[in-house]
């Protein structure tokens, strides 16, 4: 049965739209009475559908016929709300009017809150608040539908974003994270949003500097901070954090978009440590000229001296032999400080790491036993092979195995090496100690030629590490702690 009615109030429909309104009631009398509403002068553009039953109610919601649905609380066996959750669980976003026939504020509430667009009375019902309550919901929807557009849309800016964005409470505690976020972090959404952000600072002290900052000015703009991964991969990034606030004015939460600039401070230092190597091997080269040549003068002289003496006394034959040791010391030194700058001449093929870093282990087991010091190793058991240098590669870890040896103390030291194959195409070696640790000043100059923290030694070992590592485009990445110990990360391409 079908009543259909125009309307005249065209400041909120247009008179020329008809509003098609389907009523579930299983009582004839409340149809008859509300088709009577309907044919009131006001409410001419609506036009009225009748079903009795549940199931045929549903299956006419989810054919989207109507506009807007009036349905009556009870329903033989079911009930009216049962149908609104079942049609919005379907996808159904056509507004719906709860018809009751007592003034119940537990079913008005239980209405509201499963989302129906208004809640009325049948005996309190005329035929001006009937067509104002639907016009209402008609526009409630529109409105709605507007917003689900806008937020539709800037989730899919959100979620698609390359940038890692998120959404934090003033404590920076997560309450949403896009999947740049979690790919950045290697921590699920649910993960981070149960996590405490001090996890994922290097530093606590960053992560206080921050959150002040942010108090403060209810801003930051690119704060740098190193943030650990969950598998414990530290990136370097720039965090710009604002506020969103309320119609006060008042901070409600914050939103913020987090920028790795790892690889791009990586490609800074590798710039900044070639153009140290070039200007180290121009001053090596010129040294080694300037000193070679009257070196090889006095080794002559020498020689020409021992041969004229003849046969020297046991003083004589001392002085000569201090003067040819050093000469060839200082020739050495020359020629060490030579190879550590100059770019290597590598003989890459595939080799598999682990079984480098156990061949370069073998030649320093003696001296770990000879202090009583442990050793831990841990390797990858996936495929680990890449294209290096193995000779050249053996050098590199052997300057790093001896430098952890002599800084941790006999009987107390702890040498742990491990190997890993990355998801990026990458072999990796980790070498951890307990030694004294390298000061936070001492950090970036660690691989400067002649800079060495031993009473001993020229300083050029890790020169000739780093500049090995470089050769075969990989990385060198160093954490200490003073009295903790010291972390080498040795990452190369596959």
């Amino acid at each position: 049965m079908t009543t259909s009615l125009p309307d005249s109030e065209s400041d909120i429909i247009d008179n020329q739209q008809l509003v098609r309104v389907l009523l579930v009631e299983d009582d004839e009398d409340d149809y008859i009475l509300t088709r009577t509403l309907m044919s009131a002068p006001e409410n001419r553009n609506l036009r009225l559908d009748w079903v009795e039953g549940y199931d045929e109610a549903l299956e006419r919601i989810l054919a989207s016929d109507y506009d807007v649905y009036l349905i009556d609380y009870r329903l033989g066996q079911r009930t009216g709300i049962e149908l609104i959750q079942e049609a919005a669980r379907a996808g159904c976003h056509s507004p719906m009017i709860l018809l009751t026939g007592q003034d119940d504020k537990s079913v008005d509430y239980s209405a509201m809150a499963i989302g129906a667009a208004d809640y009325l009375v049948k005996g309190r019902i005329d035929s001006q608040l009937l067509g104002r309550s639907i016009r209402y919901a008609l526009r409630q929807a529109e409105s709605l539908a507007e917003l689900l557009e806008q937020e539709n849309k800037y989730r899919s800016l959100f979620e698609r974003s390359i940038d890692a964005i998120f959404v934090a409470d003033q404590s920076m505690h997560f309450l949403d994270v896009n999947p740049s976020v979690e790919h950045l972090l290697g921590y699920t959404r649910d993960e981070l949003l149960k996590l405490n952000p001090a996890r994922l600072f290097d530093q606590f002290d960053k992560l206080r500097e921050m959150r002040f900052s942010v108090r403060e000015f209810t801003q930051i703009k690119d704060f740098e901070a190193v943030l650990v991964s969950k598998q414990g991969r530290k990136r370097i990034c720039l965090i710009s954090i604002w506020a969103v606030e309320d119609a006060n004015g008042r901070p409600v939460w914050y939103q913020g978009i987090v920028r790795d600039i790892t690889d791009q401070k990586k490609a800074q230092q590798e710039l900044i440590i070639a153009e140290k190597l070039t200007m180290t091997g121009k001053l090596a080269r010129s040294i080694a000229h300037e000193v070679r040549n009257p070196l090889t003068n006095l080794s002559l002289a020498l020689d020409q001296l021992v041969d004229e003496l003849g046969e020297q006394n046991e003083d004589t034959q001392l002085y000569t032999d201090i003067i040819g040791r050093n000469v060839e010391r200082i020739g050495a030194l020359i020629t060490d400080m030579l190879n550590s700058s100059k770019p290597r001449e590598l003989d890459r093929r595939p080799q598999d790491l682990n079984d480098i870093v156990r061949e370069t282990l073998g030649f320093v087991t003696d001296r770990i036993k000879l202090k009583q010091m442990t050793l831990i190793t841990d390797f990858s058991t996936h495929d680990c092979t890449a294209n290096l240098d193995r000779e050249q590669l053996r050098i590199a870890f052997t300057n790093i195995f001896i430098n952890a040896v002599e800084s941790m103390e006999p009987e107390h030291g702890k040498l742990v090496v491990r190997t890993m194959c990355l998801e990026d195409s990458q072999v990796c070696v980790v070498i951890e100690d307990n030694g004294a640790g390298i000061p936070p000043e001492n950090l970036q100059r660690l691989f400067d030629p002649f800079f060495t923290g031993k009473q001993s030694g020229m300083g050029l070992g890790l020169t000739a590490t780093q500049n090995i590592v470089n050769s075969h485009k990989g990385h060198i990445d160093v954490d200490s702690h003073v009295g903790i110990g010291t972390t080498f990360r040795l990452t190369f391409p596959k």
